[in-house]
């Protein structure tokens, strides 16, 4: 099979090389443009080309007039346009210009691959790795227990469940893990990101379009209802979803059936509906931002994922999980010292799973847990400096403050914990100031003038001696 070639049209050339880089390791030839003026002689010379991703801001000639030329040019080319500024007036724009998808840079690996899989007409069931479900549920920690308990029932079933948990825990993952030990397994899985497109978009991805029921639409659009039908339709961050589309959405989980935008024949499917969500939604509810009704059809099963820092007896088995699936056959897994193993314990882990797969990742790169343990250290002082600046910002004395002194703590610990992270930044660099700039991601001038405020060579004297 001849493999599939993309016309990418970039004028960074950092961001050419790393999307040459992921487009390669995923297995399609690349072509590369640097203006719209290129792409456009490239898509006339008649070279092979699958798909088009089109920067929006090019010198000479930008997104906009290369993707409008590329429609006149009454070619069917699938185009993804990509902006470092994420907008809903820059996706409803690129979409009703014609364009398939819409990306905000920096992209991800995953979600390029997902948008070319369906700007090409790819497979619709993107599922997840086999072993996947298991590294969200490994440990033994008792709430993942009692949800690990409740899964093969609520699977059996088809009525919704709605998956709560923070960014970052694995809801989609436990979606797919509903769907594969569900009746519906050989049937599509697909999912919607509620929160990623303005809610005119979310309406057209989940119910389709019928050609010329607005403007840039060229022919008939299968909405996500009508792909899912037999099978699983997930949607991710339902508590972003517009109130107007929610009256919608129930009608469709009450009756299974809908109309396309600009259509008047009814669809009917037979899809099961999982919702998932990080917010509160009985709070959405009495804020008027959430459907009570919609909320009750789809709190049949509530299935709660708890947080990373909830299950600190798992952390360093799942590093060693994730380690063993992302590493190189070829590869020696890296060693994972005791301060390295310290550090990941005692991270408070915002990001969840999601965020400690990306420091193994990184990890496998850079082969230095040294580095890793620095990151992981300055990321959790940052919390700390963060908490504390917002209390001085604020210019308020916490509840039962007098005098200032828990205003006064707060400032020092701020002080304390920053003149820390500069130091611990500057022994890893090894003194090399413009190094720890970057560690730190300041400004090398802004480095200067903290060390400079903060006295901390001084500090650093003082420590060498007491040593």
């Amino acid at each position: 099979m001849r493999q599939k070639t993309i016309l990418v049209g970039e004028d960074d050339s950092e961001v050419r090389a790393y999307l040459g880089m992921t487009l390669r390791c995923s297995g399609y030839n690349v072509e590369f443009a640097v203006d719209g003026e290129e792409v456009i002689s490239h898509l006339r010379s008649g070279g092979p080309v699958s798909l088009v991703l089109l920067d929006i801001m090019m010198p000479s000639k930008d997104g906009w007039e290369t993707l409008r030329d590329i429609r006149n040019m009454r070619m069917d080319v699938p185009v993804i346009m990509l902006s470092g500024m994420f907008s809903p007036p820059n996706v409803v724009q690129a979409i009703k210009s014609g364009a398939t998808d819409f990306l905000a840079k920096p992209v991800g690996h995953e979600d390029l691959n997902r948008a070319i899989e369906r700007a090409s007409g790819g497979p619709v069931q993107d599922e997840a790795p086999p072993d996947l479900g298991s590294a969200m549920f490994f440990g033994a920690d008792p709430a993942m227990e009692l949800l690990k308990a409740s899964l093969p029932k609520v699977a059996a079933s088809d009525v919704p469940v709605l998956i709560q948990g923070e960014t970052g825990t694995g809801k989609e993952v436990l979606a797919r893990l509903l769907h594969g030990l569900s009746a519906r397994k050989n049937r599509p899985f697909v999912k919607l990101n509620c929160a990623a497109l303005p809610s005119e978009l979310v309406e057209s991805e989940l119910f389709g379009y019928e050609r010329g029921a607005f403007t840039g639409a060229l022919q008939k659009k299968v909405g996500l209802f009508e792909l899912a039908n037999g099978g699983t339709i997930l949607l991710d961050e339902i508590g972003d979803m517009d109130v107007r589309l929610q009256a919608k959405l129930l009608q469709v989980l009450q009756d299974q059936k809908f109309r396309r935008l600009g259509g008047t024949d009814v669809v009917r499917v037979n899809v099961r509906v999982i919702a998932a969500t990080h917010r509160d939604l009985t709070h959405a509810i009495r804020e008027g931002a959430f459907r009570e009704d919609l909320y009750y059809r789809l709190n049949v099963f509530t299935l709660a994922l708890p947080s990373l820092r909830e299950r600190k007896d798992d952390i360093l088995g799942l590093t060693e999980f994730l380690i063993a699936r992302h590493n190189s056959p070829e590869a020696m897994p890296p060693a994972l010292p005791l301060d390295l193993q310290a550090a990941l314990v005692a991270c408070s882990w915002p990001g969840n799973i999601r965020q400690l797969e990306n420091i193994v990742r990184k990890l496998l790169v850079l082969r230095d847990p040294g580095l890793i343990v620095h990151e992981l250290r300055s990321m959790e002082k940052g919390v700390i400096v963060a908490a504390a600046e917002t209390t001085v910002r604020s210019g308020r004395k916490p509840p039962g403050a007098e005098f200032g002194s828990v205003f006064d703590k707060a400032t020092r610990a701020k002080e304390e914990a920053e003149a820390e992270a500069i130091l611990d930044a500057l022994q890893s660099a090894r003194w090399n100031r413009k190094r720890a700039a970057a560690l730190l991601r300041i400004d090398y001038k802004a480095l200067l003038y903290k060390m400079k405020k903060m006295s901390i060579e001084d500090r650093a004297r003082r420590i060498s001696l007491s040593a």
